[in-house]
């Protein structure tokens, strides 16, 4: 005799289901059935904009992927001191993420630094840091338009949307009180451990950039931030080159002959005098047959703090597609001649520079730390 099947009822079957269902519906823990949680990325940390210190140069460690700098003229006859506080509060509301002018997009890790040109440094006091123009190089092709200008403001990020989006609500802050002279974006690829708490990316010639710098709370001190006078103490000096660079020409060179040209292993960052790569370069070590490992023409040598006499320099390069392949770099020092001297320095003898062309330039007095009871800029303009 056949046992007989067992079914389940239609009116069981959706009662079962009905149980599954409600269980989802209200949070009830089930045995068969957990709800499922979907989990974003965590949010970028944000980065104080107020402080003693402008954001954007040694903060944050590492730098972040993307860079716009918008460099302008002020108007004649337009007071200063209020333009840059008004900037200032601008920074203060987008870093916060509580300005309708970005668009529903999160800041994350946004940081706006904002600095001004020697034309009015020299309108406070002639005699402050910041002062002096950068004199003409070789190897420069530069519009007149792209050489110069009385205000710069670097926005940087680790999302490249939020960037063009600060930059118009910032402009359309200042009005028609500025002149946009030239703008250049550009972005940096993933950090390299180097040292302790130290990293730097690679850079478009395949090369790990900004290596040596001030990198140290001592070093910093020494070389990067304006001990004084009182008006733009803590401020900085920052040069920014736009630069094209011939990556046809510098690809066709052999492995050897590419790490000739900088004077560093291009896998690994080391030096040709061997050691790690934070390891400083030996620029006394010899082959047997009494050449130098490190070639008189590599551009850690000629570029070599010791060499020139000078401090370092805190160094970014940021890889740029438009007008054509090339860098822009950005270098903060406290001493203008930092730079004009290791530039001088490395004239018609640096073996990097034949596949460079500068096509934009200018220096500025990066402004000394604000916050709501010291406006952006008050220490210098009124």
């Amino acid at each position: 005799m056949r046992r007989a099947e067992h079914h389940p009822s239609r009116r069981a079957f959706l009662g079962a289901a009905g149980t599954v269902v409600a269980a989802g519906l209200t949070g009830c823990e089930s045995p068969s059935v957990q709800p499922h949680q979907f989990e974003g990325p965590a949010p970028t940390p944000s980065v104080p904009p107020t402080g003693r210190y402008q954001a954007g140069v040694t903060l944050p460690q590492p730098a972040q992927a993307n860079l716009l700098a918008v460099v302008a003229d002020i108007g004649d006859g337009v007071a200063v001191g209020p333009l840059l506080a008004e900037l200032g509060e601008a920074i203060r509301t987008l870093t916060a993420g509580n300005d309708a002018r970005l668009l529903g997009l999160p800041p994350g890790d946004l940081t706006v630094t904002v600095g001004v040109g020697p034309r009015l440094v020299r309108s406070a006091d002639a005699s402050l840091p910041g002062a002096m123009d950068l004199p003409p190089f070789s190897r420069e092709q530069i519009a007149p338009q792209a050489r110069g200008g009385d205000l710069v403001i670097q926005i940087c990020a680790g999302s490249a949307p939020v960037l063009p989006i600060v930059a118009a609500a910032l402009v359309s802050q200042a009005g028609d009180r500025i002149r946009e002279r030239w703008r250049q974006s550009g972005s940096r690829g993933s950090s390299i451990p180097v040292d302790q708490g130290v990293a730097a990316p690679r850079n478009l010639l395949g090369f790990i950039d900004g290596i040596v710098g001030p990198h140290t709370t001592g070093q910093e001190q020494r070389d990067l931030w304006l001990a004084g006078p009182a008006p733009v103490a803590d401020g900085t000096i920052a040069v920014i080159r736009r630069m094209e660079l011939d990556l046809p020409r510098f690809a066709t060179l052999p492995v050897a002959e590419q790490e000739a040209v900088i004077g560093r292993r291009r896998a690994t960052g080391e030096p040709l005098s061997g050691g790690t790569i934070a390891s400083d370069p030996d620029l006394g070590a010899k082959t047997p047959d009494g050449r130098y490992l490190v070639p008189a023409s590599a551009h850690v040598r000629r570029a070599h703090s010791n060499v020139v006499g000078v401090g370092l320099m805190l160094r970014r390069s940021y890889g740029i597609a438009e007008p054509g392949p090339g860098l822009l770099f950005v270098s903060f020092q406290n001493d203008l001649r930092t730079f004009t001297s290791t530039l001088t320095h490395m004239e018609n003898v640096d073996a990097l520079l034949p596949f460079t062309t500068t096509t934009a330039s200018a220096s500025f007095l990066i402004l000394p730390g604000f916050d709501r009871q010291r406006p952006l800029g008050s220490t210098l303009f009124r």
